[in-house]
């Protein structure tokens, strides 16, 4: 096995450091049970188990090994965040001697938000969004923003079309090429946004967890490991393209607006330009799902994105 977090990492592997990772806890930990999950990256292993806390109570916990980085970085810096990222017990950067991040943070009682859908499910995370924000402006923006390569995910995006059967192929067509004769003018008013702040970056119901089953219960943001510098509205259109193809949520709920609304709430700055950016980054969205057939193929979802795509040409000036 290589020194590196990048290895792939088995159930069986992960039992077996079990004990060297209970040595490491001063034995804190109990016996794991190990799962890997569909959505999990990097060969990533996550396992429940109890914490043995200093007042003798148990505590129910998740494991989690190998993580990136910097979802380990962003774990710690949030512990002082009122809650809204996971209460972290225990951390390191290395395994056995192996350059093997893992951590072990509290398992919520209640949760994903995605599990039941509710009207009050946006406004909720986008609280959480921009608490998240306002608690990581703590440390300093050191970074460039995503650089995302538009033009080539835009090719890879018009050969999908043409090679799969799209319903209302021709109206794609027709928009990607009104778009690549804008395409300049557009991604240098995206790339002239201000970057001044860190956003969660992998903003969904999915990630939402409560520690009580209150109905207004605070959320709680996990899994940070696309943490970034970027503008608001980047995780803001992250949430809203999850609901493009449930059109009745996505008219309930508005999540651009609720994570405006969060953000003037908690005193945080919301540009007066923020629609433009907002026509932006859907159209640029909208305009390559194509190119992600395999996870963004619904049909329902590729209409909602083409109705997308076609709206923001039409309001981008």
């Amino acid at each position: 096995m290589s020194k590196s977090a990048k290895s792939k990492i088995s159930s069986s592997l992960a039992s077996s450091l079990e004990p060297v990772l209970r040595e490491q806890t001063n034995n804190q930990l109990s016996d794991i049970h190990w799962f890997r999950t569909d959505w999990q990256r990097s060969g990533a292993t996550t396992g429940f188990a109890t914490w043995n806390s200093e007042d003798a109570n148990d505590v129910p916990v998740v494991v989690k090994l190998p993580i990136n980085k910097n979802e380990l970085r962003w774990t710690r810096r949030m512990q002082n965040a009122n809650g809204v990222a996971p209460t972290l017990f225990a951390s390191d950067e290395k395994l056995n001697g192996y350059d093997l991040a893992w951590l072990i943070i509290e398992r919520f009682p209640v949760g994903p938000l995605g599990a039941h859908w509710d009207d009050s499910n946006i406004e909720r995370i986008s609280e959480s969004a921009a608490l998240f924000s306002k608690f990581a402006s703590e440390f300093p923006v050191d970074q460039k923003g995503r650089r995302e390569n538009w033009k080539d995910l835009l090719k890879i995006a018009k050969k999908s079309i043409r090679e799969n059967n799209l319903e209302n192929k021709s109206r794609w067509k027709k928009a990607q090429s009104q778009l690549s004769k804008r395409l300049t003018g557009v991604l240098e008013l995206w790339r002239g946004r201000r970057i001044n702040q860190w956003l969660h970056g992998d903003v969904h119901l999915a990630n939402a967890m409560c520690r009580t089953a209150e109905p207004n219960a605070p959320v709680s943001l996990i899994d940070l490991a696309e943490v970034h510098a970027g503008h608001w509205i980047e995780d803001a259109v992250y949430l809203e393209r999850q609901l493009w193809g449930h059109k009745s949520r996505l008219k309930a709920s508005r999540p651009v607006h609720a994570m405006a609304a969060a953000r003037k709430k908690f005193g945080m700055q919301v540009d007066d330009n923020y629609h433009q950016l907002v026509e932006i980054r859907r159209l640029l969205l909208a305009a390559t799902a194509p190119a992600f057939m395999q996870s963004e193929g619904d049909p329902r979802y590729l209409a909602s994105c083409l109705s997308q795509f076609e709206t923001a040409l039409n309001r981008i000036q």
